[in-house]
């Protein structure tokens, strides 16, 4: 998976590089097991620090997505908690609600939206039993 970090973005390199892998999960160009490359290899290819590498992979370990180890590296493994994740997206959504509430979003254009997103991650939905 190629990562693109936007250098002149007001978000944190490190943020980017976690949603960037992120994504990445959630349309299988990383599965569970997969490794990722090392903290020195990562920044090299993209160019950054090798202490920005290491906090995406401690703050992606922290949320649940990847098993660090010593003497392996980050691997993909994805701890899920989904009241730990509903509770998070939560928070994060609240803030991007309120941003389209105030410049004029409906509650329709936001609900098309999030199934759009969906379907670029081409999600498959999973009925509970």
């Amino acid at each position: 998976m190629d990562v693109i970090i936007d250098f002149h973005s007001e978000e944190a390199i490190y943020i980017q590089l976690c949603n960037q892998i992120i994504i990445g999960i959630a349309t299988n160009q990383y599965r569970e097991g997969d490794m990722l490359p090392s903290v020195r290899q990562m920044a090299e290819d993209i160019g950054i620090n090798m202490h920005t590498v290491n906090k995406a992979y401690a703050t992606l370990k922290r949320e649940g997505f990847v098993k660090l180890d010593r003497r392996k590296g980050a691997m993909i493994k994805v701890d899920a908690d989904k009241l730990r994740v509903l509770r998070n997206m939560r928070k994060e959504f609240g803030t991007v609600v309120a941003r389209g509430i105030c410049n004029g979003v409906t509650r329709d254009e936001a609900h098309e939206l999030i199934d759009e997103l969906y379907n670029e991650f081409d999600v498959q939905e999973i009925e509970e039993m």
